[in-house]
């Protein structure tokens, strides 16, 4: 007998023994809930888990500002209403109204935020602003089923599908800059401002922006359906450039909405309806409510008198004379003065004619609008003068400056 390799096996079968042991032990610790020891922390063993991209919560907040939310919340009505549009809802092509709004030939088209002129926010693309909250705008008119959404700046960035945060990043820049550049500085900038969106993710935002203004057109216009696809075109041009200023234009809309007596608070428009067929005698045919209008002496109407040719509302559209008083009442206007050409092109787009010669009716505006004055003062040996500052001007504008160069030479 040999006892040496019975005591070496028996070693070698301990040593196997201990080494399974302690394989078993860990593996037993992860299947069994640990156990709380009084006085004693239980260890908690880190585990690698895989990162899993999530979405972002319905509202973010950013930390210096709790109480603002940036991101818009999911689901509400003015995105659904934004996102249920179709193109079948409107008469006109929504890219051509897209290609108007895009205006790259001025101030329209800047891909990174910029100051609004007179209020200094911040707007980027086709001037679509960047921090508004949400608005009210109830629908004051009773006659009108249609309501008006004037959803945050966020919402309509969410209704885009862009990054919130890419948002929250913009408006950070743009409020250094503000501080460092002041406005005026800022907006000699703009120039040169490197892009912060892209040509693409600007055009999903005035999409947006774009439906906005055509969901709202029909909240200020009561047969919005029965227009021509210029006439629809021209209402969300004008909510698109004045928002919820429009509502100052009560003599418009009462006109387009077949008032025969506009609110008492005519706002931006050009006084009574009876003033208005003053000025356009064609009104007189204009039979909104039933009752003749009809001119008995220059600038008074007669509105006892029987309508000899009543304006049906089925006709409303193609009707001349009609949408020549809705002009009449856009071109007196402060904000037709300011802007000219901008104003020319919708207002032309209002008369019923326009598609078959769209040239002809911005003719026909533009000799009705007279250029906006501006006052220029210079003081010399012929004193205090006015001149205009409109483009090319009469010959009456030169007159004084040419009799003034004469007596200068003694002429």
């Amino acid at each position: 007998m040999h006892p040496a390799p019975t005591i070496a096996v028996k070693a070698l079968l301990f040593r196997v023994m201990l080494l399974a042991c302690a394989l078993a032990l860990p593996l037993a610790a992860q299947a069994l809930p640990l156990q709380a020891v009084p006085g004693q922390a239980v260890p908690v063993q880190a585990v690698p888990v895989q990162a899993v991209p999530v979405r972002a919560p319905s509202v973010q907040v950013a930390p210096e500002q709790a109480a603002a939310p940036v991101v818009a919340v999911v689901g509400s009505h003015a995105v659904e209403a934004l996102m249920r549009f179709k193109a079948s809802d409107v008469k006109f092509e929504l890219r051509d109204l897209m290609e108007i709004l895009r205006d790259r030939e001025h101030e329209g088209w800047v891909l990174a935020a910029y100051p609004d002129p007179k209020t200094g926010h911040p707007l980027i693309g086709a001037g679509v602003s960047l921090d508004l909250p949400e608005r009210p705008h109830p629908q004051t008119d009773p006659l009108n089923p249609h309501d008006f959404i004037e959803p945050s700046s966020a919402e309509l960035w969410q209704a885009a599908g862009l990054d919130p945060h890419q948002l929250e990043a913009i408006l950070a820049e743009y409020d250094k800059r503000l501080v460092a550049w002041s406005k005026r500085g800022f907006r000699r900038k703009i120039g040169g401002l490197a892009p912060e969106i892209t040509d693409e993710e600007a055009g999903r935002l005035l999409r947006v922006s774009a439906i906005q203004a055509i969901y709202n057109a029909k909240g200020y216009c009561r047969d919005f359906d029965k227009l021509t696809a210029p006439q629809q075109m021209a209402m969300s041009q004008l909510v698109y450039q004045m928002g919820v200023n429009l509502a100052e234009f009560s003599q418009f809309l009462a006109l387009i909405n077949h008032d025969a007596t506009p609110p008492a608070d005519a706002g931006h428009g050009t006084g009574s309806l009876m003033q208005l067929a003053a000025m356009t005698p064609s009104l007189a045919s204009y039979n909104p409510a039933g009752t003749g209008l009809h001119q008995t002496e220059p600038g008074q109407l007669d509105p006892t008198l029987p309508n000899p040719a009543p304006l049906t509302r089925s006709a409303f559209a193609s009707e001349a004379d009609y949408w020549k008083a809705v002009q009449t009442s856009l071109v007196e206007s402060q904000w037709a003065r300011l802007y000219r050409a901008r104003a020319v092109a919708v207002i032309a787009m209002l008369d019923p004619a326009y598609s078959r010669a769209p040239a002809v009716a911005e003719r026909r505006v533009g000799a009705m609008l007279r250029p906006a004055v501006v006052v220029r003062r210079r003081v010399g040996r012929g004193g205090v003068r006015q001149r205009g500052a409109a483009s090319g001007g009469g010959r009456g504008n030169h007159a004084p400056a040419k009799a003034h160069a004469a007596k200068k030479r003694g002429v």
